[in-house]
This record gives C-alpha cells, sequence and structure tokens, in this order.
C-alpha cells in the first residue's frame, strides 16, 4: 500500500515498487506512523495540565492569598526539580490558573509529580515569575500523585488535598488547606486520517524503450513556501494509466485540511534521478472535491522561460477515485472514556531455579530486603500497572510445584485459596509469593498453557459482560517451556481476547523459544491446527538483558499501548461506545 512513512526502510521499499502486506492490520500505517512519531501509542504523547484549586488557606491580612502554583518532577535518584510555575492570581482563594504546563507522557514509567502552592507577597507583584525566590514566599500547601493518576481518571482531572510540608504543624490545620485540581488534556487538534486512492490517466512516456514507472509524492508547503515530504505510494511499473495503492495522512501532520499540498508524479529511475512528470498543488478539501465531482486535475510542469519559470500544462491528469477520513482514537482516549488495564501474575516455581532457603535460588529471599529477580519484576511493572486498575485487585498464579499433600499443579492460585485468586494491591502479590515459597515443593515441568488459557478465560468471560477492561498477564519464568505448542494454541486463541501477554526471562537459561512467541519480526504464531494469530499479543525480555540498560519495565511495556489500541481497533471499539 501506499506508505506516508518516510524512514529509510519504508522508502525502499515504496519507491523500489515491492508491495508490502495488504492484511488488514497495515490499514492505518501512516496514522500509526504519526501517532507514534508523537508518543500515542503510549510510549510518548504530550500532555497539557491546567490547574484550579478551591478553599485555599488565606495567608494576608487585609485582602484574600495571591496563590502561585510550582511544579517538580521526581528524578531518577529520588530528587525533585522544579520544571514549571504558574501565574500569580491576585486576591483569590479559589484561583483557577490560565497558564498550562506541557509534559511528555510515558506510559512505561512512573512519573511522579510534586505541586506546591505558595502565597506571593504584594512586594513581589511587579517582579516576573520565574525570578521570584520562593524561600521568601508563604507556602499554602503541597501535593504529589503520579502523572498516570490523572491521566487514567475517566475526566482526566484528579482532585489532590493541599497539606503543609513541615512535621510541626498539627494535623488539626493539615485538614484545611484546601484542594488543587489537575486536569490533563493531550495536544492534539485533529485526530482525523484521511484516506486516499489516487490514480492518473495519459501520463508521459520518459523511458526509451518501454513505459514510464511512475510513483507520487505528497509534500505539505510550509510558511517559508519549502515542500517538505509527507508521503509516497509505491511504483507502478510500466504503466500510464496507474492506479496507486490507498495512502493516508493524518490532517494534523499536513497542517489543516484547507493547507496547501504539492503532489508530485515522478517516472522511477534505479539510479535515483527520478525524472519529474509533473505535479498539482491542491489541499486536501480541494482532492475531497475532485473525489465527489468525479473530476480530473491537469498535471503542470514547471518550463524555463528566459529567468522564469511559467506552468505548462499537460494532457496528464490526476484522479481521486477514493476519499475517506476516519478518526484515530489515542489510547489516552480510551482510558478517559472508562477503559481500565486489569494486572494478573504468573510465577515459575519449577525446581530449576532451586532451594529457595539457599542464596544461589532465583527465589532467595535476602533478609537484608534486597529484592530478587522475580520480586523486582513484580514491583516494577506492577508499580506502572496499578494506576490503570480501579479495584487494585490482582489474580495471582504459581505454575510448576507441588501444593502440600498434593499432586503438581500447573497454575494455582498463589495466595493459597481453592476459591479465588486475586490478592490486594501489589504488597498484597508480594507477601502471597513469599508464603508460597514456603507452602509448595519446587517441581516441573514448566507448562504455560494452563495459565494462559486461566487468563484468557477471565478475559473471555468480561468480553461477553461487555466490560471496558483490557487485561495484561505477566508470567516471569527461568526456563524453557515444555510445551511450546500448546502455548501457541493458547496464544492463538487467546488473540481474539482483550488480553496482552508479558514474559520476564529470569536466570541464564536459553530462551530463543521465548522469542519464538514474541512475534517482534512480523510472523505470526500459527496453532496446531493451522489458525494463524488475529494479531501479536506477546512481549519478552530477558531480565538479565536489561538490569544495567534501560529499566525492565519499559523494554516489557513498550509494546502495550500499541497493541492495546490493535485490539480496540480490530473490534471497532470506539472510547465512547
Amino acid at each position: 500500500m501506499g506508505n506516508c512513512c518516510s524512514d529509510v526502510g519504508g522508502g525502499m521499499t515504496a519507491i523500489g515498487g515491492t508491495a508490502p502486506s495488504t492484511s488488514t492490520s497495515n490499514q492505518n500505517d501512516a496514522a500509526d506512523w504519526y501517532f507514534k512519531s508523537h508518543g500515542i501509542h503510549g510510549i510518548f504523547s504530550q500532555i497539557e495540565l491546567s490547574f484550579s484549586a478551591t478553599s485555599l488557606r488565606d495567608r494576608d491580612v487585609f485582602s484574600k492569598s495571591d496563590p502561585m502554583v510550582v511544579v517538580y518532577i521526581q528524578e531518577r535518584d529520588g530528587a525533585f526539580t522544579e520544571v514549571f510555575r504558574t501565574e500569580v492570581v491576585l486576591n483569590s482563594l479559589n484561583p483557577t490558573w490560565i497558564t498550562k504546563y506541557t509534559i511528555t507522557y510515558q506510559f512505561e514509567i512512573v512519573q511522579i509529580l510534586l505541586f506546591r502552592v505558595f502565597d506571593i507577597d504584594t512586594q513581589f507583584h511587579n517582579v516576573e515569575v520565574k525570578m521570584l525566590k520562593l524561600e521568601e514566599q508563604q507556602s499554602l500547601g503541597e501535593a504529589s500523585c503520579a502523572l498516570s493518576e490523572i491521566v487514567s481518571k475517566p475526566n482526566r482531572s484528579l482532585i489532590l488535598d493541599l497539606v503543609q510540608r513541615e512535621e510541626s504543624v498539627p494535623s488539626t490545620h493539615s485538614q484545611h488547606q484546601g484542594k488543587l485540581t489537575v486536569h490533563a488534556e493531550e495536544c492534539f487538534s485533529s485526530k482525523t486520517t484521511a484516506e486516499m486512492t489516487l490514480k492518473c490517466l495519459n501520463l508521459e512516456s520518459k523511458d526509451l524503450f518501454s513505459k514510464s514507472d511512475p510513483f507520487l509524492v505528497i509534500s505539505k508547503v510550509v510558511e517559508s513556501g519549502m515542500s517538505i515530504p509527507v508521503c509516497k505510494t509505491e511504483v507502478s511499473k510500466n504503466d500510464l494509466n496507474p492506479t496507486w495503492k490507498p495512502v493516508f495522512l493524518n490532517i494534523q501532520q499536513v497542517g489543516s485540511k484547507d493547507s496547501p499540498l504539492v503532489i508530485e508524479c515522478f517516472n522511477f529511475n534505479s539510479n535515483g534521478k527520478h525524472d519529474l512528470i509533473g505535479k498539482v498543488q491542491k489541499s486536501l478539501a480541494d482532492l475531497e472535491k475532485l473525489h465527489t465531482g468525479r473530476e480530473g486535475e491537469n498535471l503542470f510542469l514547471p518550463t524555463p522561460v528566459g529567468h522564469d519559470n511559467q506552468n505548462k500544462a499537460l494532457k496528464s491528469k490526476l484522479f481521486v477515485e477514493k476519499y475517506s477520513e476516519t478518526v484515530q482514537y489515542t489510547f489516552l482516549d480510551y482510558l478517559a472514556a472508562g477503559f481500565e488495564l486489569n494486572f494478573m501474575v504468573a510465577i515459575d516455581f519449577t525446581a530449576s531455579n532451586g532451594n529457595p532457603r539457599l542464596p544461589d535460588s532465583l527465589h532467595y529471599i535476602d533478609p537484608s530486603g534486597r529484592l530478587n529477580a522475580y520480586q523486582k519484576a513484580i514491583y516494577e511493572v506492577g508499580e506502572v500497572l496499578q494506576f490503570y486498575d480501579a479495584d487494585k485487585r490482582f489474580p495471582a498464579w504459581g505454575f510448576g510445584a507441588r501444593p502440600i499433600d498434593g499432586p503438581v499443579s500447573h497454575c494455582f492460585n498463589l495466595n493459597g485459596s481453592s476459591n479465588y485468586c486475586e490478592v490486594e494491591g501489589i504488597q498484597g502479590i508480594m507477601m502471597a509469593y513469599t508464603s508460597a515459597l514456603f507452602n509448595v515443593s519446587l517441581a516441573g515441568p514448566t507448562l504455560f498453557g494452563h495459565v494462559i488459557n486461566r487468563a484468557a478465560m477471565i478475559a473471555s468471560q468480561s468480553l461477553a459482560n461487555d466490560a471496558k477492561k483490557y487485561f495484561v498477564l505477566l508470567i516471569i519464568t527461568d526456563g524453557v517451556i515444555t510445551d511450546l505448542q500448546e502455548t501457541k494454541d493458547a496464544l492463538v486463541k487467546a488473540s481474539d481476547l482483550p488480553l496482552s501477554i508479558l514474559i520476564v526471562g529470569v536466570g541464564g537459561a536459553d530462551f530463543k523459544e521465548m522469542e519464538i512467541l514474541d512475534a517482534d519480526k512480523g510472523e505470526r504464531l500459527e496453532s496446531s491446527t493451522g489458525r494463524v494469530a488475529s494479531r501479536d499479543i506477546v512481549q519478552f525480555v530477558p531480565f538479565r538483558d536489561v538490569q544495567n540498560g534501560p529499566s525492565v519495565v519499559q523494554e516489557l511495556l513498550a509494546e502495550l499501548p500499541s497493541q492495546f489500541l490493535a485490539y480496540m481497533r480490530s473490534r471497532e471499539i470506539k472510547p465512547c461506545s
């Protein structure tokens, strides 16, 4: 299809004329590229925070307080760095600030924000806010939260109680510091994508012994008058009346629907010096009119006349065979509509982990409090995902162990209950995991099929109830699975459900089979019956590969928002539905 990305690989494919896959998952490549370049698959997204407060303390004698908000962000070392100040609102205990703070939201990271409200003394009212010395101002209270807590609220607004930092302030007073409301909005004016099928008639032949090999390049015209390419089609070989595969343009990507676009038709040459056959300048609105009126637009060719260029009209015409517009909803749109990510975890209790009572075991609980690899993976992944789960009750299982006086189980409730599998919060998972180590005997083999099917059953029941839930199963394992085909079968079946599976490999085992399950190279999993997975739902990372580099959480969660969106789009589920 006509691909609107301009990366080297995509460009070579498009101009080389090789037709990419025509599966339905590729229908929004251009929009996906645009959203990904702006972080909309959940990794990076620009968020604008606005602030208001109610019932602030009155620190002035003859008037009300003159409040200002200062925003800090927590660094990796735990220290807070100031990043933003609002304007000062005069004489108000219920201010609404106009100045907004723009921050890059990163799904994979817990971004802790600190908000401090100050009463600015009258003598400093003529001083620029950035020049104010905060130690000379009176504190009206402070509050802290994770950015995830704000964007995961259905209305993207979070109300925080302001408290005084000083421990010496009586608790009775801390209840009357007022409230700060933080509201988040995505910095996108348009999420609409235009799909067009373009064709040309009567193109001029530029080759001596054959017809032209035409392709189109679509560029936007910026204020300086320069053209910046944003989209190109594949090459249609030996064809003077080509119809290209659909191209997709995000309307904000080109400026607006009325912004001028230059559409150039080139004849492909293998040496890279492509011949210009002709071009037109039209906006998306103009192209839509061409489609509606079933009219063609003559190409023109700039021709030197003296010291100037004049446009020579050609017989060749450009037609818009198809024009349609769709809205591409973002990950944050679904969160704002009340959708949740529900966290589940399954832990490998096979004997290859080693005796939990010995320090060389992967399950060893260090008396000093140092987390083992299993605990670290649970904590770091759970710390991110917990904000997207309203009740914070997490299903937790173990596999590959023998409960007391029982046979080996490949899916047992981590809390020891025979009736329910949920635990309360991340700390509940950690406590259930530690307790299980002393109540089961490590055994084997390593089988994933049972826990995947259990998670899939929960996701299936939720789907049947039309719940706004998407499930994330974390599997932590130390070894090579022995039910590879059964696992593939379970994953192919689960690919139709609102479910993603994150796998962390701990220890020094060979995890090549895990990489097979993670279809990052584009090869979809196939079941024993020949059925192909409808989408990629697995993300795998060896824990040792990222211990000294990026956080395991960042590596593991990188694809989760895009997997979520792929499911929602494939089912045509809209945030408002």
